[in-house]
């Protein structure tokens, strides 16, 4: 996976590979190919990487079920990045200041 690049993008071109090497006789078992999409995920995936490795048996889901987990916690982690750039916007607010001569006389006193 490159830098920058969408699960969906990954997902084309991994597919397209596996495509043109079962053209050429090569055999794939599914645990054999998510093992191997987990391995090329950049390193912000590690968490999910680690989690699914973890949690599910590799062998027995099939490649589709793998990149469609995949893309929910990409879109997933799309909008909290969303909602974290609101609220940065949010506190970002700055306020006028304004001084009058009431306030002045008082700090005086």
């Amino acid at each position: 996976m490159k830098n920058g690049e969408t699960v969906f993008k990954l997902q084309t071109r991994f597919t397209h590979i596996v495509n043109h090497l079962l053209g050429l006789g090569n055999m794939f078992e599914d645990g054999e190919l998510n093992i191997k999409i987990l391995n090329c995920l950049t390193r912000t995936w590690e968490p999910k990487n680690i989690a699914v490795k973890e949690s599910k048996d590799l062998a027995s889901m099939s490649m589709e079920a793998l990149f469609e987990k995949l893309l929910l916690c990409e879109h997933e982690l799309i909008q909290q990045s969303h909602a974290k750039d609101i609220e940065m916007k949010r506190k970002n607010i700055a306020l006028k200041a304004s001084s009058s001569k009431k306030t002045l006389v008082m700090m005086k006193m």
